[in-house]
């Protein structure tokens, strides 16, 4: 333990004037067995500080082959390794100078041990959750209805997943997951969250359109009692109510029943995917009557329902139009956009938005990516981006 004497005369032989540096000094030693590999050191930003000083948790996510990522209850973090060229000490309940201004001039001389040691931290960067995988687990095994009667046993839940499973598979914060599961029309069925086949819900979805059609319902009048009544002997009722929920907003009308109206921009959507799910490439006019007749009457069809689920190509005499989900593309930015420009040379903005709008960070545009991973040029007059490096293919 050194006295103050023997630090006074350390600062001599440095030729260091006691003025110009703190008031307070730590002599520090290393306690036994004392590693780098004792402690890990993380930064954290004012809002996750204030979430651990709660008592709320944080969780680290993601298999074997994937890149660590860090979970709040509604926000998901990047992990990366930062190293530092001043070697970071960790001493428990170690005093600043200014924390010790007020103490007698005696304890201005600190002994102070090192638990540990570090020349490197955990660094966070927020980032969008990696949600891809979820619609792929869910899409093992979708939902197509009831098993039929005549099959003996149920099929066995061997692709099923809970909702703590897929917190456990998902590298995504609780709250963008459940998000997600109602954003892709997730249901939860005996405890294990289901995607519906897509053909069974357009079953479904038509049972309930041809209900309002028989029965001259208005679109934002429909019952929910009545269409249980009806439709449960064709189909389940939580499949009918769930569809409901995925089509329609829910209310309450002023003699306490429940009613929904339907969401003509959803509905036109789905059934325009319907159409062309089946065909590689569709005439944009023949398309848009055949869409048109396939919605329910009252409703009115527009391409501007269509962003981010099918491209139109005007490059030809002939217009054409074909199926591209931007769920479909990879998550990566440089992947996404080399798979667009490998699929078309160049692209409008207005064209390429719908694609990109989902990689765009807090307070980032679509304009922003665009200048960062292609080039714009003038085609006949009008400015298109083609990419920036050469395309994989």
């Amino acid at each position: 333990m050194r006295t103050l004497e023997e630090v006074q005369a350390t600062l001599e032989i440095a030729k260091l004037k006691p003025e110009d540096l703190q008031s307070v000094t730590h002599c520090l030693s290393f306690g036994e067995n004392v590693s780098s590999a004792d402690y890990c050191l993380m930064e954290l930003d004012e809002t996750l500080c204030k979430h651990i000083e709660a008592g709320k948790s944080l969780v680290i996510r993601g298999d074997k082959n994937e890149h660590a990522i860090l979970c709040s209850d509604d926000k998901t973090y990047d992990l990366k390794i930062a190293d530092t060229s001043n070697l970071l000490l960790f001493v428990p309940g170690c005093k600043t100078a200014d924390q010790m201004k007020d103490e007698p001039k005696d304890s201005q001389l600190v002994h102070a041990e090192v638990w540990g040691f570090s020349s490197c931290y955990w660094e966070l960067k927020l980032q969008r959750p990696k949600l891809k995988k979820l619609k792929k687990l869910l899409m093992e095994q979708p939902y197509e209805g009831p098993p039929l009667r005549t099959e003996e046993q149920p099929r066995e839940p061997e692709q099923l997943y809970t909702s703590a499973e897929l917190l456990e598979r998902i590298q995504a914060s609780e709250e963008e997951l459940f998000s997600s599961l109602q954003k892709i029309n997730a249901c939860e069925i005996d405890g294990f969250w289901r995607m519906l086949d897509f053909s069974y819900e357009m079953k479904v979805l038509g049972h309930i359109t041809q209900l309002v059609d028989s029965e001259s319902w208005s679109l934002t009048e429909v019952p929910l009692s009545t269409c249980l009544q009806e439709l449960g002997c064709l189909e389940p009722t939580d499949m009918i109510e769930h569809c409901l929920n995925c089509y329609g907003r829910r209310y309450t009308t002023d003699d306490g029943e429940v009613h929904f109206s339907l969401d003509e921009a959803k509905i036109c959507r789905a059934t325009a995917q319907m159409i062309l799910q089946n065909a590689v490439k569709f005439s944009l006019a023949e398309f848009q009557e055949v869409w048109q007749q396939s919605v329910p009457d009252g409703m009115k069809t527009t391409l501007d329902q269509l962003r981010g689920l099918a491209l139109v190509d005007r490059s030809t005499a002939t217009h054409t139009i074909s199926l591209l989900r931007v769920e479909d593309l990879p998550e990566d930015t440089l992947e996404r956009f080399n798979c667009l420009f490998s699929m078309r040379e160049k692209w409008t903005e207005a064209d390429i938005a719908p694609y990109i709008e989902d990689l765009c960070g807090e307070k980032q545009t679509t304009g922003a990516l665009l200048t960062k991973y292609a080039r714009s040029s003038l085609q006949n007059g009008a400015k298109v981006y083609n990419s920036r490096r050469p395309v994989q293919t």
